[in-house]
């Protein structure tokens, strides 16, 4: 199975939600800066598993949460997962 290296950034608008899901991130992916994290070598079914768990606490209304592709020539902005249709994207 592919791994694929991918960058996932979240702009989180309640605290609550922002550490819960901050938790969950961090367990597997190597956090840049304070909301930007590197998910190194994810399959894709190892991505929409911890999608899964982050859209569960996740408010579509007030939260943005953003995952980009990583090739080998830079992030591929346009295989940006579209969070409203998580299983269109590689």
């Amino acid at each position: 199975m592919k791994r694929y290296n991918f960058i996932l950034s979240y702009d989180i608008a309640d605290s609550k939600r922002l550490r819960k899901i901050a938790k969950i991130v961090e367990k597997e992916a190597i956090r840049i800066q304070f909301s930007i994290f590197l998910l190194p070598k994810f399959t894709k079914p190892e991505l929409l598993d911890l999608l899964d768990k982050i859209l569960k606490i996740y408010n579509e209304n007030e939260d943005d949460i953003r995952v980009y592709k990583i090739k080998n020539k830079g992030i591929n902005i346009a295989s940006a997962l579209n969070l409203d249709q998580p299983f269109n994207f590689i």
